[in-house]
């Protein structure tokens, strides 16, 4: 008799070589988010760290802030920033032997960069970069450190990846927005058609929406400390009375490209975090909803998914291409958000000077961004592969002539202003032709020949089709260009 094997008697996928990911993200979808790798990856935390002591050595040193201290030349200033620019995997190695010892990243990453500063004169001859070893992490808490890497993160993978990327998906909207600008489409109020309107102002309502949250995103500050333990410059000023540490610390924040808190506890508040989540997280859910809406028009048949035909749409039924790229960006974008929810609502509170929620918190920053850019990708790619059907909007058009109603009593109420006799209650009387029942185009036009409106009025009503009543719609679109 079989018998399905325990899983004591499986091969443990655990210690597979090379390892196996355990996030989708570094698995599946890995090509869609690798460029983030660079970013908000542990080993990039661990290279901007490097990047943030080196600075800090050399702007000490350059501001000849401490006494004694020997300035450097360009040479020396070169070996220090190119610590930085070959870190690579094993250098990452290195560290993790280290902070097996330390027990602290950090610190691991001080004893990195006085290494190197030990070995200087390997490779540069008479240098003087030993003697400021112990310049490095110089009056420095880790969060100084790590505040400023963090932003540095942030911000290189905002402005490098996810930013070029959403801009390429509104783009990509405003493209389809001005295609389709004058293609009439029934409107859906409540679900239930209505005003017409046309598909390329629809798009463009939507690019719209998100240019607007991406220029809110754009105009981010990231915000960085450097002031010591509690955020007071003690061991600064103990060190170096007499030395401007307020200055200091503020052209040395700016110089790495970021704003000046100058109000901190041990931590930098994280605020602008939370800010930046909230506006990554509206355009997210912007993006839900076009992912839906583009769901329904399918749905409808106002789109064809004729492209891509090499795919399997459904594992059974052969006809079908199931819109499995807006799906699944729904999807992406829900776990993005539970994500930056999280972060934005646990990074704003710190007990009294200093807590640890931030540091595994501020971990998923990562997963938080690469779920919205999966997301991109997939609504990107599943724009690509769409058609427009007009013939199928006309069809639906022309099937619901009662949507004129609106049309004909906003001409009575109109003429009625205007002293025209007979136009009372046009909205009931509308109501009673048009609601609960289906009207043709000659039932609309005998209906507002017997009217007594102006000749001119008659003539446009009974010219207009629900294919025809789409107002400004069109010219609505060019507001994309300014």
């Amino acid at each position: 008799m079989s018998r399905t094997a325990p899983a004591s008697e499986r091969q443990s996928l655990a210690a597979v070589t090379p390892t196996i990911a355990l996030s989708p993200l570094d698995g599946r979808y890995r090509a869609a988010v690798a460029p983030l790798v660079d970013h908000l990856s542990e080993a990039a935390l661990n290279r901007e760290r490097v990047h943030v002591e080196v600075e800090w050595v050399i702007h000490l040193t350059g501001q000849q802030v401490v006494p004694g201290a020997p300035t450097l030349g360009d040479a020396e200033r070169r070996y220090l920033r190119d610590v930085v620019a070959t870190f690579d995997a094993s250098t990452v190695a290195e560290l993790a032997e280290t902070e097996r010892i330390t027990v602290h990243d950090v610190k691991a990453v001080e004893y990195l960069l006085k290494k190197r500063l030990a070995d200087a004169p390997d490779t540069l001859e008479g240098t003087v970069l030993p003697q400021v070893t112990e310049l490095v992490h110089f009056a420095c808490t880790s969060e100084d450190i790590n505040n400023l890497s963090y932003a540095l993160m942030v911000k290189g993978a905002v402005e490098q990846v996810w930013l070029p990327a959403a801009r390429a998906l509104v783009e990509d909207l405003v493209a389809m927005a001005r295609e389709h600008a004058t293609v009439p489409m029934m409107a859906r109020t409540h679900g239930q058609p209505a005003t017409p309107t046309t598909l390329g102002k629809e798009i463009a309502v939507l690019a719209w929406r998100l240019r607007r949250q991406l220029d809110r995103i754009a105009r981010t500050e990231y915000l960085g400390k450097i002031n010591g333990a509690t955020g007071t410059y003690g061991a600064h000023l103990a060190a170096v009375p007499d030395a401007d540490w307020v200055g200091v610390s503020r052209t040395f924040v700016e110089h790495l490209g970021l704003t000046w808190n100058p109000l901190t506890t041990q931590i930098e508040s994280h605020d602008w975090q939370a800010e930046l989540y909230a506006d990554v997280a509206r355009f997210n859910r912007v993006l839900h909803n076009l992912a839906t809406d583009v769901w329904t028009y399918i749905s409808l048949g106002y789109f064809a998914q004729v492209r891509g035909q090499g795919t399997v749409g459904s594992s059974t039924m052969p006809h079908k291409v199931n819109p499995i790229r807006f799906e699944n960006a729904e999807a992406n974008l829900e776990i993005s958000n539970a994500l930056l929810d999280t972060l934005g609502a646990t990074l704003v509170t710190s007990r009294l000077q200093r807590d640890l929620t931030d540091s595994t918190t501020q971990r998923n920053i990562g997963p938080a961004f690469g779920h919205s850019l999966l997301a991109i990708d997939n609504v990107r790619r599943g724009l690509a592969g769409l058609d427009a059907d007009p013939a199928a909007m006309e069809r639906d058009l022309d099937a619901n002539w009662e949507v004129l109603g609106e049309a004909v009593q906003s001409a009575m109420r109109a003429a009625g202003i205007a002293g025209v006799p007979g136009m009372d209650e046009p909205y009931e009387r509308l109501k009673e032709l048009t609601r609960g029942r289906r009207i043709t185009g000659e039932d609309l036009r005998e209906f507002v020949a017997g009217l007594g409106l102006p000749d001119d009025v008659t003539a446009r009503l009974q010219a207009m089709t629900p294919g025809s009543y789409t107002g400004a719609a069109a010219e609505l679109v060019a507001f994309l260009d300014g």
